[in-house]
């Protein structure tokens, strides 16, 4: 049963561009990030600038082939044209020398692939500085579980001789 969560909705959408000349790569990356963002999707930095007089991103992800002649003209060009927007790069691989370099160059991050829903929303959100959301912040696990303060005390407490939080004395207390 797929389940749809919303940790965390906020009033105001983090704005994030891709730009990327493959249609496949970039249609991808549209529908993983667009339910929770304001995702804009553009073919050619040309395209993209114009959609920045509009709304101003907060992370662009940057296909690396953009970078393949004067990259460092290119993330200098979008740092400058958009200041404030994180840069990351999209590449075949986080090694790629190329995506290296563009990180000296001032991007702030490598997107390696094979991409997927997991590995976009964990470099996204790791840049966005977004907090994580763990299963119980979710409600998803009982109270026990959540380290509440009147939870029920854990029952794996080690063997001191003493009642072990349940009320039963451990098998080691007869021996002291």
């Amino acid at each position: 049963m797929p389940i749809d969560l919303v940790a965390f909705p906020s009033g105001e959408d983090d704005i994030i561009f891709v730009i990327e000349g493959d249609e496949v790569i970039r249609s991808a990356l549209h529908f993983i990030l667009d339910h929770q963002n304001e995702t804009h999707s553009f073919a050619t930095l040309t395209l993209a600038y114009a959609g920045a007089r509009e709304v101003t991103p907060n992370l662009v992800l940057l296909g690396i082939d953009f970078l393949q002649g004067d990259g460092e003209a290119v993330v200098d060009g979008i740092a400058k044209r958009l200041p404030g927007t994180k840069i990351l790069i999209v590449a075949d691989s986080a090694n790629d020398p190329l995506a290296v370099r563009a990180l000296r160059w001032g991007a702030h991050g490598v997107l390696g692939k094979p991409i997927s829903f997991d590995s976009v929303h964990r470099r996204v959100d790791g840049l966005l500085r977004r907090p994580k959301v763990s299963a119980s912040m979710l409600g998803l696990l009982p109270p026990s579980g959540r380290g509440d303060r009147h939870a029920t005390p854990s029952v794996n407490k080690p063997a001191t001789g003493r009642a072990n939080g349940s009320g039963i004395r451990d098998r080691h207390s007869a021996d002291r």
